[in-house]
Formats: structure tokens, C-alpha cells, sequence
């Protein structure tokens, strides 16, 4: 896939606000984020794109609270790529055995608060 073909799995909107965000005080911004993170490495054959979602959940999991912004855009195109809202607590719960409770809680209420306003079960 390419990344504009990914984007439209994960988040058909997601190049469009990045340009309206940034590409006046960085041009070429969304197109760079969209080329090296969608096309070079999400559309990358060998692992299929909800395994490479969970991946990214775990990663911003363990990075800790200022990536909450980023986790949950996250959360949202893992659900976009297929994950059941059970596999992302459970992702995420994994996380507190290597970046422990504290980020992992964080990541926790990330995932129960959009899955509160979409509607979905997190056990499901």
C-alpha cells in the first residue's frame, strides 16, 4: 500500500488537517509526514497494518504521558485497521510490565475515554 492508501484506511481526514495545522508555518510538512510515515514504513509489506497499529500503541504506551494526543489518534486508526477495542486494553495493559503502571494507566484512560465516546465495549 501506498501512503495515501493507508491514510485511507487509518484516517482519510488525517492529511488535510496536518496541512491546514502546519503546512503554513512548514510547507511540505504533511506531505513529509505522510510520505515517511504512511508510504516508507505503515504501507510496508510483511506485517499487515493492525499488527503495525497494535506496535505503534505499545510504543506511545511506553513512552509515557506526553504522547496522550498522539495515543489516541492511535487508538482510533488501530480500530480503523481492524483491532477489537479488547486487543488495544490488552496492548496497552502489556506495556505496564515494561514501562510500568503509571504509563500504562495512562494509556488505559486514553482507550476508555474514546471508546466511552464512540460508543464501544472495551471488553469487546
Amino acid at each position: 500500500m501506498n501512503g495515501d492508501q493507508v491514510l485511507n484506511v487509518l484516517n482519510p481526514e488525517l492529511k488535510k488537517a496536518l496541512a491546514d495545522k502546519y503546512d503554513a508555518a512548514l510547507p511540505g510538512m504533511s506531505e513529509g509526514v505522510v510520505d515517511w510515515a504512511y508510504n516508507r514504513h505503515y504501507g510496508r509489506e510483511g506485517v499487515d497494518l493492525k499488527t503495525r497499529q497494535l506496535c505503534t500503541i505499545a510504543a506511545l504506551t511506553a513512552m509515557g504521558g506526553q504522547t496522550g494526543p498522539q495515543l489516541r489518534v492511535n487508538i482510533e486508526h488501530t480500530l480503523n485497521a481492524g483491532a477489537r477495542p479488547v486487543e488495544i486494553m490488552e496492548i496497552i495493559w502489556q506495556m505496564a510490565v515494561y514501562a510500568g503502571l503509571p504509563a500504562a494507566i495512562n494509556g488505559l484512560n486514553a482507550a476508555i475515554a474514546l471508546f466511552e465516546e464512540k460508543g464501544l465495549d472495551p471488553r469487546s
